[in-house]
């Protein structure tokens, strides 16, 4: 892929500062940098008689690359792709078996398709008058880019994945000259809808560019409309026509041998040159250039460059009129030859002249490198190295840091998606499939996430648990029940640390519950208290909470025994918190004070031993400096009045408990 320095005009940045101090980067988020000059612009201001140095603030300027797929146009082309992606993994690669090369050549279709449809919405997008100069360049551009990626990906699928039997490719060139280069169909189009048929230079441009392209019906047809061929003394238009129709064309498929149609097809030809020879076109220069052509007349071909277009549009033109039965081992030598035909043996080769000229020399590999480092966007090139992997066509040797060249690829496209917020389901999708450093990638992109809503936190977990990525629950479950916390909403915070199984954040939260208990005189959320089941069990202060619950129920529902054997349990067990002891303590008085002795003698001994434990707790400087500090002077009197009341409770309870207990003895 192209360093950013070669896509981004530094220079060229509204900055007069950047032109004397230079440019410094720091690193953004993503795919961006930022930008600033090195140092500020230096002017002075008048102030009496004296000149105060000023400084300006450089401009920071924001730069992204690699964010093609990133538009809403592009994105679709995305999650279409993904889809073929997706099914294409189903199929095993390097299989022999024969019923697999039809299934491959639809999912090459299909990839092609997409990106046609890409192309359409993008040039649809350019041509808005309402959208601005910068948006209309940047689409244009785009479609380009896909244009030239469709013809790419046209010519592998006929080299790699659509082999015929024979390897015989003339037809599959011509088709994909034909679907590619449209010049002829728009000169034609110009030619029928003008208001007066003009048959001069554009009309016979149309006929000659489908000659080239071996279109010879659509070349036919044009003919045919010409107004002199029902004036033709000399049958010339008549003649053109049958030589036009008497074409033979190869199939593999057919029954027709090989050396059947090349006998056909030499004496076809023969008789093409043998007209040239009785000058039978001579009154008719344009029809003359016609039958050079289907005669493969190599000076006719130079002649009409224009027409060609490029010399991969010479080289099928060349095959189609004189080696007609072409190989796919073969076309490289044929390329060359038109190559220096058409440009010159010293001209330049272009990014897409090195591809296409790579792909006919059937190195794969350096169709991928080139691809990769021309082209700007990694969707190419990964779903390509993809799908040549599955009809066994790439190897998957290791590259020098362990990953194959199809999964880092993958990675690759795979890293350009995320910094974009709504594409992190389908970078899921992609690195699922990457064996080696696939999850990896997932679990330091999850945690990356970012969690704008609920709903979305949910989808992720959803994705995290598909994968058993525990960790990242956890992860996730912990940020989401921070954010609740700091909301005020303690029963989402607690559902979510549930969730991330976190005991130490449920030992927080618990405390939260009753430090609001011990306020409010009540829980909230007792949906979720009464119903925490097996959860209770993630921290002590959680099953505290979720027992002393409990007690409460017992209480209500007149089990008065039961629910002082519990709350005996919670205070004897440690569990709750010291400061919380005393709200312990104070709910055995209405206990204490019911007709029927509840609380047995040695339960009683149990109680004041806690009463007393907390009366010296309360008297040490942790609960001076920590506790007393938080509470005003009328807590500390209810307080105070609470134990009082204890203490009285418990004696009397004490009294009533041995007397009743020495009776039934």
């Amino acid at each position: 892929m192209a360093a950013y320095e070669d896509e981004i005009p530094f220079l060229n940045l509204p900055d007069v500062d950047a032109e004397v101090h230079g440019l410094l980067p720091e690193w953004g988020l993503g795919h961006t940098l930022l930008l600033h000059a090195g140092s500020g612009r230096k002017r002075t201001a008048e102030e009496g008689d004296q000149a105060i140095p000023l400084r300006e603030p450089s401009r920071l300027h924001l730069v992204k690359w690699q964010t093609d797929m990133h538009n809403p146009i592009t994105r679709k082309l995305v999650t279409q792709s993904r889809d073929v992606f997706i099914a294409l993994q189903q199929h095993t690669p390097e299989s022999a078996d024969t019923t697999r090369k039809p299934q491959l050549v639809k999912f090459s279709r299909r990839y092609r398709a997409y990106i046609g449809e890409c192309v359409q919405d993008l040039r649809r997008a350019a041509a808005d008058p309402h959208l601005s100069p910068e948006k209309a360049d940047t689409y244009a551009a785009q479609c380009e880019l896909l244009q030239t990626i469709a013809l790419i990906w046209s010519l592998c699928e006929i080299l790699f994945v659509e082999i015929l039997p024979g390897g015989i490719v003339l037809q599959q060139l011509l088709d994909w000259v034909k679907v590619h280069f449209t010049e002829g169909d728009q000169l034609a189009k110009e030619v029928l809808r003008a208001e007066e048929a003009d048959y001069g230079e554009n009309y016979w441009s149309a006929i000659y560019i489908y000659v080239l392209q071996g279109r010879l019906n659509e070349a036919r047809h044009l003919l045919s409309l010409h107004p002199n061929r029902k004036q033709d003394t000399h049958n010339a238009y008549s003649q053109m026509d049958e030589l036009l129709r008497r074409m033979p064309v190869f199939s593999a498929f057919s029954r027709q041998s090989l050396a059947e149609f090349e006998l056909k097809w030499r004496h076809w030809q023969e008789q093409c040159k043998q007209s040239l020879e009785d000058r039978d076109f001579m009154s008719y220069p344009e029809l003359e250039t016609i039958c050079k052509i289907l005669s493969g007349d190599q000076e006719i071909l130079l002649d009409l460059g224009e027409l060609v277009g490029s010399w991969y549009q010479m080289m099928v033109t060349r095959l189609l009129y004189s080696n007609p039965t072409v190989k796919a081992l073969d076309l490289q030598y044929h390329a060359r030859t038109c190559m220096d035909s058409f440009s010159g043996p010293t001209t330049r080769l272009t990014a897409l002249d090195s591809i296409l000229l790579a792909a006919m020399e059937f190195d794969i590999y350096q169709v991928i490198k080139e691809s990769s480092n021309n082209l700007s966007i990694w969707w190419f090139v990964a779903h390509l190295a993809d799908l040549l992997h599955h009809c066994g066509q790439l190897d998957s040797h290791q590259l020098n840091y362990g990953s194959n060249l199809r999964e880092f690829l993958i990675l690759e496209y795979s890293s350009t998606l995320m910094s974009h917020d709504s594409m992190w389901q389908i970078v899921a999708d992609y690195l699922d499939h990457c064996p080696q450093f696939g999850r990896h990638y997932l679990e330091l992109y999850i945690e990356r996430i970012p969690l704008q809503s609920e709903r979305k936190a949910y989808k992720v977990l959803r994705l995290c648990e598909d994968r058993d990525m525990q960790e990242q629950i956890r992860s996730i479950c912990k940020v989401l029940g921070m954010r609740a916390l700091q909301d005020g909403r303690l029963g989402t915070a607690l559902s979510w640390c549930i969730r991330s199984k976190d005991a130490a954040f449920a030992t927080f939260l618990s405390d939260k519950f009753l430090k609001e208990y011990s306020v409010r005189g009540g829980f909230s959320n007792l949906d979720l208290i009464d119903n925490l089941g097996a959860a209770m069990l993630l921290s002590d202060r959680l099953t505290f909470l979720g027992k002393y619950r409990e007690f409460h129920r017992l209480y209500q529902a007149g089990e008065m025994i039961v629910a002082a054997d519990l709350i005996l349990s919670l205070l004897t067990a440690k569990l709750a918190p010291r400061s919380f002891w005393l709200t312990l303590l104070a709910d055995t008085l209405p206990l204490l004070e019911l007709k029927e002795v509840i609380f047995t003698t040695q339960q009683t001994y149990e109680l004041l031993h806690c009463l007393e434990e907390l009366k010296q707790w309360r008297n040490t400087e942790e609960y001076k400096e920590t506790e007393e500090k938080q509470k005003s002077k009328g807590q500390m009197e209810v307080e105070k009045e609470k134990l009082e009341l204890l203490q009285l409770g418990l004696a009397r309870n004490l009294a009533r408990a041995i007397m009743q207990e020495g009776s039934l003895e």
